[in-house]
């Protein structure tokens, strides 16, 4: 039987955003949220979310309060539910939550912001969960959630088992092992019109594509874990990019059609290509949303940026070091 908490519990914890460089589009199970197909990603340090949790005696209803505004908590309770089931904790929480980047605008805000809150919430119920449980409880709030568990190099895997157990992320390379900075390039502070979960769910139904891309799958992770291992960033970069435009193509083809892009997203397209031309390793990448992230070396993210930055609609550039993962605060 649950049991209401005399006093309030709270914590507070800290996740980072990640972009894919193998791209995650398509639930297997959408009840259980298990990924169609599994991805590799980098953990980015420049853009977080922190959020606290405080199980709260005599709350009707849990509250949601997104940079200080009340929001719909519908997600959130989803998540809080499945942790109030494993730990015997009854009482409504109250959830806060803030980004230092925009929101809901292809940045990856629902992976840091589900990583922190599963964090934050299983630590405030008193739960004493593994890294592979934590991975899992993020991953029922948002799919690349699981991801932002863990810093550097992470790779996400779809599984085989009906109730997801199997489908979880793991670090593939911390941050220090392979210095690679992201130079980010927001092109629109916005909400995007159409959120992942409903455009994945068109594209399953809609696109003839779809079958190709979850059976391709397997050998583009394969791909991508060799130029890993290798340290190929030239490879890596190809491949990140291949796996963005069959992603995007896929969305194009959706009914109705999912496009992303403005204007801006395709002169960043054609400024790296320009920089690429001109002898400077660069590459980008593009999740469901106008942004696009730039994949350098140290080296060369200052003139990446100030290419970027040049580019007529960028409102915004933003460089990043690879992050750590996800942390409670005190």
């Amino acid at each position: 039987m649950d049991q209401p908490l005399g006093n309030d519990r709270t914590a507070t914890a800290r996740a980072h955003s990640n972009i894919a460089l193998i791209k995650y589009w398509g639930k297997r199970d959408a009840a259980l949220n298990i990924p169609a197909v599994g991805s590799i990603s980098l953990t980015l340090d420049a853009l977080s979310t922190d959020t606290r949790v405080t199980f709260r005696s005599g709350l009707e209803q849990d509250e949601f309060w997104l940079v200080g505004t009340r929001a719909d908590a519908t997600r959130a309770s989803h998540l809080l539910d499945i942790v109030r089931d494993s730990s015997g904790v009854g009482s409504r929480a109250v959830v806060e939550s803030t980004n230092n980047f925009p929101t809901a605008a292809g940045l990856a805000s629902s992976a840091s912001g589900f990583a922190a809150l599963a964090v934050a919430a299983s630590a405030a119920a008193g739960l004493s969960l593994d890294d592979r449980e934590l991975s899992i409880l993020a991953r029922r709030g948002s799919g690349s959630a699981a991801r932002s568990l863990f810093g550097g190099i992470v790779e996400l895997y779809a599984g085989t088992r009906d109730d997801g157990l199997d489908s979880f992320a793991e670090p593939v390379l911390p941050p220090e092992t392979w210095p690679l900075t992201v130079v980010v390039a927001i092109t629109e502070l916005g909400q995007k019109s159409v959120n992942s979960t409903a455009g994945m769910g068109g594209s399953a139904l809609t696109s003839p594509f779809y079958p190709a891309w979850v059976d391709t799958g397997k050998d583009d992770l394969a791909a991508m874990r060799l130029a890993i291992a290798n340290r190929d960033f030239e490879q890596l970069g190809e491949l990140a990019e291949y796996s963005c435009l069959k992603l995007h193509g896929l969305m194009m083809s959706t009914r109705p059609a999912l496009l992303y892009w403005n204007a801006a997203t395709m002169a960043a397209i054609h400024a790296v290509y320009e920089l690429r031309a001109s002898g400077i390793p660069v590459y980008f990448t593009i999740d469901a949303g106008p942004q696009l992230k730039a994949l350098c070396l140290p080296e060369h993210a200052g003139t990446v940026a100030d290419a970027l930055g040049q580019v007529a609609g960028v409102q915004e550039t933003r460089i990043s070091t690879l992050g750590h993962g996800a942390q409670l605060l005190p």
